[in-house]
């Protein structure tokens, strides 16, 4: 069963996902499949020309926006800015998810998005980012 965590209407984030949770989620009304893992990260991960090839054929988008720690301002602005342009709800995911928020709570707190707010809307998915947003 697939961990999608809904963060807000529009995003929703998850651990690593598979090539089928790929095509449940291109089923299921996302318009959009973010990964923001690294290719070859672990050696079970899967392939995310897989990933892409099977959301692609599902009639989702994908995006590839790697990172390892903290994403720069640039990555998390993108990230950002991909969630707010698609016509749909977007998928986010990497290794437990952490990442994937952080990187869109990020780009929405540097485009003024109260983070207070931010923190909460994280908190009601299971990730704490009240240390990076009100630290």
């Amino acid at each position: 069963m697939p961990q999608f965590r809904k963060v807000t209407d529009r995003l929703s984030v998850s651990p690593q996902i598979t090539v089928e949770e790929a095509r449940e989620a291109a089923a299921s009304g996302f318009v959009l499949i973010i990964n923001n893992r690294p290719e070859a990260e672990a050696p079970d991960q899967p392939r995310g020309a897989d990933i892409e090839a099977v959301a692609r054929a599902g009639g989702a988008a994908y995006l590839h926006l790697p990172f390892a720690g903290r994403p720069t301002p640039e990555l998390a602005k993108a990230q950002a800015e991909a969630v707010a342009a698609a016509n749909g709800p977007v998928l986010a995911f990497c290794r437990s998810g952490t990442r994937s928020i952080t990187a869109w709570a990020l780009g929405e707190a540097e485009g003024g998005a109260d983070r207070e707010e931010l923190v909460r809307l994280a908190a009601s998915a299971g990730y704490d980012l009240a240390p990076l947003l009100l630290g």
